[in-house]
């Protein structure tokens, strides 16, 4: 585990900042890569949620 030294020589085990770094926003090609993965999301929740309604109505 990394740590540092202070003055006077006590250690200080505090985990290491990592590098901060402004994100990219997405293209216009993972947007449409996020919308239809949002879609899918949906359709598949709906789906099991269907599927639970008939089967508990048996």
């Amino acid at each position: 585990m990394p740590y540092t030294t202070e003055d006077g020589g006590r250690v200080n085990n505090f985990a290491n900042e990592p590098k901060v770094y402004q994100a990219d926003p997405p293209t216009k090609k993972e947007q449409k890569n996020y919308v239809i993965l949002g879609i899918l999301g949906v359709v598949l929740v709906v789906g099991v949620i269907a599927i639970a309604f008939f089967a508990s109505n048996v």
